[in-house]
C-alpha cells in the first residue's frame, strides 16, 4: 500500500478534518471575544469535496480521520459526513472532537453512522466557572452529552481539559476523579500560542512536568505508563490501575512531540495545514473543484507532505504563527 512519508521519515496516517468554523462556545483561549467566522456556504467543503479528498488520503495510507471544527455538531448533515467517511475503504477510525453541548441529541446517530469514539472538551466541573471559560456553555448539558456518548457505545471516550494556572488548576484532581467515576479517559492540554487568544493565555501556562507532578501526587503508586498506538495522538499516557481510565498530558509547548507527528489538518475551507506552528498550506478545495485528476491531486498532497516542517517553533518565536484563531484551523 502507498504510504505518505515526509522528508523526516514520519508516516502520515491521521487527518484532522474540520467541517465548520462555527462554534457555540467562545472559549477565551481558543478565540478572541470579537471573532466572527468569515465563512460562506460556498467557501466550505461540500459532502462531495470531503468524500473525494478523504478517499484520496485513504489511498495514500491514511486510516484515521477525526471530525473537528469549530464545533462539528453544528455542521448540517454531520451524520451523513460521518457515514461517507466511514464507508471509504481504508478508513478504520473515525473519532469526533466536540464540546458535547449538542452531543446528547447526536451521539446515537453518529455512532450508528461510523463515529467510533469521541474526545470531549471540559475545562471545569464548576458550572459558573465553566460558563465563564466557554463564554456561555452549559455544564449540565455537556455532562448529558458525555453520558449519551457512553450509552451509544462509543469507546474510548476522552475528556480534554486545558490546564491553566489561576483559572482551573485547582480542579486537576477533581477532573481526574470525574473521569474515573465515569469510566472514561482524561487528557490535560498545555495552552498553545495559536492566534492572539492563545498568545494572551500563555501567562496561565502550565507545563507538562507541573501537570504530571499533580497527577502523580493525586494517584500515588496507581499509574502504569502506556505505549502509544501507531495512529494515536501525542499524549503521555498512564493507566490508572484498578480502573477503566487512562490519564495523560498533551505537551505541545514544553516537550513537543514533533518527532512522532503523524497528522495533517484540513480546514473547513479546504486548506491542508501541515503544522499548527507553521504557515505552509495548500488549497485542496481549489484542486477538487478544478479539472485536476485524482492522480494530480495525490501528487499535490505528496509534494505538500514533503514540505511538512520538522517541528514547530512555539518555544522560539511566535512571529511566524498564523493570526488565524484555533477555532478556524481545527485544533
Amino acid at each position: 500500500m502507498t504510504k505518505l512519508i515526509d522528508q523526516f521519515g514520519r508516516e502520515i496516517n491521521y487527518l484532522r478534518l474540520s467541517v465548520t468554523e462555527h462554534c457555540n462556545f467562545r472559549c477565551f483561549y481558543c478565540r478572541d471575544d470579537e471573532q466572527v467566522p468569515n465563512c460562506k456556504r460556498e467557501d466550505i467543503l461540500s459532502y462531495e469535496d470531503i468524500q473525494r479528498i478523504v478517499r484520496l488520503f485513504a489511498e495514500l495510507g491514511v486510516s484515521k480521520v477525526r471530525l473537528t471544527g469549530g464545533e462539528p455538531l453544528l455542521r448540517r448533515g454531520i451524520s451523513k459526513i460521518a457515514q461517507l467517511i466511514s464507508n471509504i475503504p481504508g478508513i478504520t477510525d473515525v473519532p469526533l472532537s466536540t464540546n458535547a453541548q449538542l452531543l446528547e441529541k447526536f451521539a446515537d446517530k453518529l455512532y450508528k453512522n461510523g463515529v467510533n469514539r469521541a474526545n470531549i472538551s471540559i475545562d471545569s466541573l464548576n458550572p459558573e466557572r465553566f460558563r465563564k471559560i466557554t463564554r456561555g456553555g452549559d455544564l449540565t448539558q455537556v455532562v448529558k452529552g458525555i453520558d449519551a456518548a457512553i450509552a451509544s457505545g462509543m469507546h474510548p471516550i476522552k475528556i480534554n481539559a486545558v490546564a491553566m494556572k489561576g483559572v482551573n488548576d485547582d480542579e486537576i484532581e477533581s477532573l481526574i476523579d470525574f473521569a474515573i467515576k465515569k469510566g472514561i479517559d482524561i487528557r490535560f492540554i498545555e495552552t498553545m500560542p495559536i492566534g492572539t487568544a492563545g498568545i494572551e493565555v500563555q501567562a496561565q501556562h502550565m507545563s507538562e512536568q507541573e501537570i504530571i507532578e499533580r497527577i502523580k501526587h493525586h494517584l500515588p503508586g496507581q499509574l502504569t505508563p502506556l505505549i502509544a498506538s501507531k495512529t494515536a495522538g501525542p499524549a503521555s499516557n498512564y493507566k490508572v490501575n484498578a480502573s477503566n481510565t487512562t490519564v495523560g498530558v498533551i505537551s505541545a509547548v514544553s516537550n513537543h512531540f514533533c518527532q512522532a507527528c503523524n497528522r495533517v489538518r484540513l480546514s473547513a475551507k479546504g486548506d491542508l495545514i501541515l503544522c499548527l506552528g507553521q504557515e505552509d498550506s495548500i488549497s485542496l478545495k481549489d484542486a477538487v473543484r478544478s479539472n485536476l485528476s485524482d492522480k494530480d491531486i495525490k501528487e499535490m498532497i505528496v509534494r505538500a507532505i514533503n514540505k511538512k516542517p520538522e517541528k514547530h517553533v512555539f518555544n522560539e518565536s511566535i512571529d511566524n504563527i498564523s493570526n488565524r484563531q484555533m477555532v478556524e484551523i481545527g485544533g
